[in-house]
C-alpha cells in the first residue's frame, strides 16, 4: 500500500468513525437515518444483538477488573482508554444498525444497508425479482461471488434474494467501488414485509397504460 492508498484508508476510517457516533447520537435521541416520507424501514438487527450485547458486557467486564488489578497509573490509563473506546465501537455498531435500517422507498427503490458501514442503493427499474430465501453462507460479513452477485451476511444468514434489472454499485468499507450485475442476497428480520413492500410498490420511470378517450357524447335530440 503506498501512501496515497494509505491517506485514502485513514480518511475513510475517520468518517466511518464520526458517522458511528452520529449513529449512537441518533439512538439516543430515537430517530432514524434515510427513511424518507412513504417509505418503508425494514430492520435486520436481530440475529446479531445478543452476540453484540454479549461482547459488550465483556468489555464492560473487563474494564472494571483491569481498574482493579494494573497498578501503574500511566498503563491503566492507556488501558482504560483502549476498553472505553472498545464499548463505544461496540455501542455505535449496533445504534448504527438499528437507526440505519434497510428502506423500500415509495417509487419501489431498494436501499440495503448495514449500519455505517455499507448502503447500498438498487433503483425501482433494477429490481427485477425480489423473493424470500434464507441461506446460511459461511465466511465473511460481505462476499463478493464471481457470477455478479454479492452476499451481505447478518448473523451468519441471509433471508431475501433480489434479482437485477441493471448492474448497480457500492462502496466497500475501506473505500473500494464495487458493482453487483445479478443478485443481492440479504438479512431483514421480516423478509416477507420486504419483499412484499417491493411487489406492491409503484415503480417510478414505468408509464402506465392511458385508455383512450371517451367519444364526445352527441348534442340531445
Amino acid at each position: 500500500m503506498n501512501t496515497a492508498q494509505a491517506v485514502r484508508v485513514v480518511r475513510r476510517l475517520t468518517v466511518l468513525e464520526l458517522h458511528g457516533m452520529h449513529s449512537l447520537l441518533l439512538w439516543v435521541v430515537r430517530r432514524r437515518h434515510g427513511v424518507g416520507e412513504g417509505a418503508r424501514p425494514v430492520s435486520y438487527t436481530g440475529p446479531q444483538t445478543a452476540m453484540l450485547f454479549g461482547l459488550l458486557f465483556v468489555a464492560v467486564l473487563e474494564t472494571v477488573a483491569l481498574a482493579v488489578l494494573i497498578p501503574w497509573p500511566a498503563v491503566h490509563a492507556a488501558v482504560l482508554f483502549l476498553d472505553v473506546y472498545t464499548v463505544l465501537q461496540v455501542l455505535a455498531l449496533h445504534a448504527a444498525c438499528v437507526v440505519r435500517p434497510h428502506v423500500v422507498g415509495a417509487d419501489g427503490s431498494l436501499r440495503i444497508r448495514y449500519g455505517h458501514l455499507l448502503d447500498l442503493r438498487i433503483p425501482a427499474a433494477a429490481v427485477a425479482r425480489a423473493r424470500v430465501e434464507r441461506r446460511y453462507p459461511t465466511g465473511k460479513r460481505i462476499q463478493e461471488h464471481p457470477d455478479g452477485s454479492l452476499d451481505l451476511l447478518v448473523g451468519s444468514q441471509t433471508t431475501v434474494t433480489v434479482e437485477l434489472a441493471a448492474p448497480v454499485a457500492f462502496v466497500r468499507p475501506l473505500g473500494r467501488r464495487v458493482e453487483v450485475t445479478t443478485a443481492v442476497r440479504f438479512h431483514a428480520d421480516d423478509p416477507q414485509g420486504l419483499v412484499a413492500a417491493l411487489r406492491t410498490a409503484p415503480r417510478t420511470g414505468v408509464t402506465p397504460e392511458r385508455t383512450a378517450p371517451s367519444p364526445h357524447p352527441g348534442r340531445p335530440a
